[in-house]
């Protein structure tokens, strides 16, 4: 008998240890889609308002019910200038002065203001989800919160945020996993990515909102640079749309005697320890009607968040454009985007 008391008295406190060790344990069903780690991209973009802002950065979502994030925040109302990356393509992917115009020139890529160092904003607050409606309260002065819906990929490796509205922002993308915040991928695995990446972005320009969706980013047409690795670039040989002489291009642009409408394409990593990239892309005729090689008017310049999966790897990017014109802020370009394979 005192054998059979002995194995109950065993088997109940094995039972009691798991049971608290489970308890301990963090939870994964409460956070947005099981993932914690989320790339998020928003903005207010209003049309007729010059009082605009992007926001990019990161959310972590604890199984307690508590968010923290850490943003970069570009504004209107503190228009900044351009930012060098200090990152200039070599000669086997781009081309110096009198040089071949089959590749990008070699120029010091641009990004905006602040992406190269630590983000302008942390802060902390509060979470709930029912079904698939995450909503979130923001610990601020100001009342902030922030509704999306959660879309599971069909591989159930990474969680999409689909905006739903926010009391501060207009529009926004995200994406989460549970991939570290630190993990990214080389550019050379951005380059071989074999998916479809498409991009479906909003737009402030000109006092007026544009929207596009599906437009296929063509991340294979880049090429890898053999000595700076963390580059890819990529001379769009014509464009249809843009850089056409009614665009400030009116002696060399397309639709002139010159005919020039290719587009030069720079991709950079910012940072070896998260996931920060940033485009960079101009008009080539307007360098050229400005005399210039390395072109310094209002070209695009377009901060990256890597989409990671749960696996590692590599899926997208969300962004946010932050092009501000020098006094005229009619001239801005703002949006945010995203770019991915699961739409």
């Amino acid at each position: 008998m005192r054998a059979v008391l002995t194995a109950v008295l065993a088997t109940l406190t094995m039972l009691a240890t798991v049971a608290s060790s489970a308890s301990a344990a963090p939870s994964q069903s409460s956070l947005p889609g099981g993932k914690a780690n989320f790339v998020v991209s928003q903005g207010f973009l209003r049309a007729g308002s010059t009082q605009n802002w992007v926001r990019l950065g990161t959310y972590q979502f604890k199984a307690g019910g508590t968010v923290s994030a850490n943003t970069y925040l570009w504004w209107q109302r503190n228009p900044e200038g351009r930012q060098k990356t200090g990152v200039v393509p070599d000669s086997s992917c781009a081309t110096k002065a009198g040089g071949s115009s089959s590749r990008v020139r070699a120029c010091d890529v641009l990004t905006a203001a602040g992406f190269t160092g630590a983000p302008d904003e942390s802060r902390t607050g509060t979470y709930t989800v029912a079904g698939d409606v995450l909503s979130i309260r923001w610990k601020i002065a100001q009342t902030w919160t922030e509704k999306w819906r959660v879309k599971l990929s069909p591989d159930g490796k990474l969680a999409q945020l689909q905006f739903a509205g926010s009391s501060l922002a207009t529009n926004g993308y995200g994406y989460g996993s549970n991939a570290s915040l630190t993990t990214r991928r080389a550019m050379s695995s951005v380059r071989a990515f074999s998916g479809t990446l498409k991009q479906d972005l909003v737009s402030w320009a000109g006092n007026r909102i544009v929207k596009s969706d599906g437009q296929v980013f063509k991340q294979s047409s880049f090429r890898n640079c053999a000595t700076t690795t963390w580059c890819l670039t990529y001379l769009q040989p014509s464009s249809p749309g843009a850089c056409q002489k009614s665009g400030g291009c009116p002696n060399v642009g397309g639709g002139t005697k010159a005919n020039v409408s290719s587009i030069q394409y720079y991709l950079v990593k910012v940072s070896n320890r998260d996931r920060r990239d940033t485009l960079w892309h101009w008009c080539t005729c307007l360098a050229m009607e400005a005399k210039q090689f390395c072109y310094s008017g209002n070209s695009h310049i377009k901060p990256l968040e890597q989409i990671i999966d749960d696996s590692g790897a590599f899926r997208g990017w969300v962004g946010a454009e932050a092009s501000f014109y020098s006094g005229v802020r009619t001239k801005d370009m703002m949006a945010v985007f995203r770019v991915s394979d699961f739409r």
